[in-house]
């Protein structure tokens, strides 16, 4: 290859590395806030429409003040519904609307299990969610997964660890592992942290992290430690006669 070209190759695979690297992560800020946008819009968009034709203006037929208003009404009824749920008797009817919905044959299943997906993945799980490493696609190779739910297992009785496992970039992706909990290492990444990490391919996480599990020391039956003592004597001996070095006794 011609040296000129080889060279304008290489520096134009640098320099579109380098501008990857530096717009990547502002690139995937923007779709995270544009989807969130779009999808707030498309919430309040039917209300928008309802009032401009309620109150016929020429504004009001604009694209993007409809866009505009549609977020600002759907964040304004967010707003609403948890500051009134925040008081007493807002919690006290929002109890009671669950439990209407409860009753409803397929409306209970749907509600029910995206309700209890967004509390633990808020943390307010009451059930120990937390997050974990398990073997994942295979022995030998860890991923990072929440703890949801421990079951135990009908046969011999032993806890089994539900753990969701989502995709990096696109945690919205996930998949659910049931393993032994002796096989789950505990960590004591925050969910803030798993969720950096996960968004942004490992690019963003700790400097430190807890990758095999611990193993327990030996204990007495009183629960004191067992101490190891080795036999020294005769070490001089040995080792002239070239003997291997002494195994630890209990």
């Amino acid at each position: 290859m011609n040296p000129v070209l080889h060279r304008t190759v290489h520096s134009l695979q640098r320099n579109v590395l380098a501008g990857l690297i530096t717009a990547g992560p502002l690139f995937i800020t923007w779709l995270v806030f544009t989807f969130i946008l779009g999808v707030l819009a498309n919430a309040g968009l039917p209300m928008v429409k309802f009032l401009a034709f309620m109150f016929p203006a020429d504004f009001l037929k604009e694209p993007w003040i409809q866009y505009v208003l549609a977020v600002l009404l759907t964040v304004t009824l967010f707003y609403a519904v948890g500051r009134f749920t925040s008081e007493v008797v807002g919690r006290q009817m929002f109890v009671f609307f669950e439990a209407s919905l409860e009753r409803l044959p397929l409306v209970n299943k749907i509600y029910t299990s995206v309700r209890q997906a967004v509390d633990t993945l808020m943390g307010k799980s009451q059930t120990g969610q937390r997050v974990v490493l398990i073997d994942f696609p295979m022995a030998g190779q860890k991923s990072i997964g929440f703890l949801t739910h421990i079951i135990a297992d009908e046969t011999t009785g032993m806890p089994i660890a539900a753990v969701l496992v989502p995709q990096a970039i696109n945690p919205t992706s996930s998949y659910l592992q049931f393993v032994p909990m002796d096989h789950v290492t505990e960590t004591n990444i925050t969910m803030e942290q798993a969720m950096s990490m996960l968004m942004t391919g490992g690019a963003v996480c700790p400097e430190v992290i807890r990758y095999h599990r611990a193993v327990p020391s030996p204990i007495n039956p009183d629960g004191s430690s067992i101490g190891l003592t080795y036999a020294l004597e005769d070490e001089p001996e040995q080792a002239a006669a070239g003997t291997p070095d002494p195994v630890p006794s209990v």
